[in-house]
C-alpha cells in the first residue's frame, strides 16, 4: 500500500491550505486514516483521525480550525487548514490503517508533505 500526499506548501499567517492523501495498491479495507505532524526538533504529533465511519478527533490546538473528511470511494483523506499561524509550521503525514482479507490490522505512512505558515 502507497500513500501520497500533496497540498503543502507557504501560506501566511491566517491563511488556508488543503491537504490530501490517496491509498493505493494492494487494499482490502480502509479503517482509520489520519494525519500527523513533526515541526523542527518535536516529536511527531496526532492532528486529527477519521475512522472508516466518519467519527473523528482532533488535537487540542487545531480544534475548531482544521476538518478532517474522506471519500472512501477514492481512498482519500483530506485535511483543510484554516487560520494557520506560525505554530503549525511542520511536515504533515498521512497515515492509514487497513484491514487486511485475514484480519490483520497494518499501518502504513506517507512521505509527507511540508508546511510553512510565515509572512
Amino acid at each position: 500500500v502507497q500513500l501520497q500526499a500533496s497540498g503543502g506548501g507557504l501560506v501566511q499567517p491566517g491563511g488556508s491550505l488543503r491537504l490530501s492523501c490517496a491509498a493505493s495498491g494492494s487494499i482490502f479495507m480502509i479503517d482509520d486514516m489520519g494525519w500527523y505532524r513533526q515541526a523542527p526538533g518535536k516529536q511527531r504529533e496526532l492532528v486529527a483521525i477519521i475512522t472508516r465511519g466518519g467519527s473523528t478527533n482532533y488535537a487540542d490546538s487545531v480544534k475548531g480550525r482544521f476538518t478532517i473528511s474522506r471519500d472512501n470511494a477514492r481512498n482519500t483523506v483530506y485535511l483543510q487548514m484554516n487560520s494557520l499561524n506560525p505554530e503549525d509550521t511542520a511536515v504533515y503525514y498521512c497515515n492509514t490503517v487497513t484491514i487486511t482479507v485475514n484480519n490483520y490490522r497494518r499501518t502504513y505512512w506517507g512521505q509527507g508533505t511540508l508546511v510553512t505558515v510565515s509572512s
